[in-house]
């Protein structure tokens, strides 16, 4: 399969769930897909880190290996959409601690924006908590963070997600 008859084979949702298959077969091809959403203007190229995350479901140990590359596409994506499906990858899977400055500044920026969709906000707050599961002395901060953010910017999906969270984080800082 070509670049081209991949973006061919996107455009139409109808086709989704059987590139899901094909690449799970042939994981060869996956590096095709990651170029596709990486490297992509397309207005469709979103479904490519759609498929991804969908092969995620399923076979999470193809996606380890690009989970550096995902965090360092964050840094100039412009797609809601592909920020979306890329920090949902993040925050499923480990990440090198050489990352956390990074994550932490971009994640934070996210999850305090009441501009950025709901879904963007909770998966880069589920990083941060996933962070300070490695960085123990962010815990208090982030509770902090939390709770200001239920404060103003709550949602539905902010406050289940938020606050389950916060009662995690606030019974690690009390045993500590």
């Amino acid at each position: 399969m070509t670049r081209k008859e991949l973006l061919d084979l996107i455009v139409s949702w109808e086709n989704l769930p059987l590139l899901v298959q094909e690449i799970q077969t042939n994981p060869e091809k996956l590096k095709l897909l990651f170029e596709l959403t990486f490297k992509s203007n397309h207005p469709k190229s979103w479904r490519a880190a759609y498929i991804v995350d969908k092969i995620n479901d399923n076979h999470p140990e193809l996606i380890d290996p690009f989970i550096p590359q995902i965090i360092f596409s964050l840094k100039t994506e412009t797609s809601s959409s592909k920020k979306r499906h890329y920090l949902k990858l993040i925050s499923q899977h480990k990440f090198s601690p050489k990352h956390h400055a990074f994550l932490m500044d971009y994640s934070l920026n996210c999850f305090t924006s009441a501009g950025e969709p709901v879904a963007i906000r909770v998966h880069a707050l589920q990083i941060l908590f996933n962070i300070s599961e490695q960085e123990p002395d962010l815990k208090p901060e982030l509770l902090s963070v939390i709770e200001h953010e239920l404060e103003l910017h709550a949602t539905a999906g902010i406050t289940s997600r938020g606050k389950k969270l916060a009662r995690m984080l606030a019974k690690q800082i009390a045993r500590s």
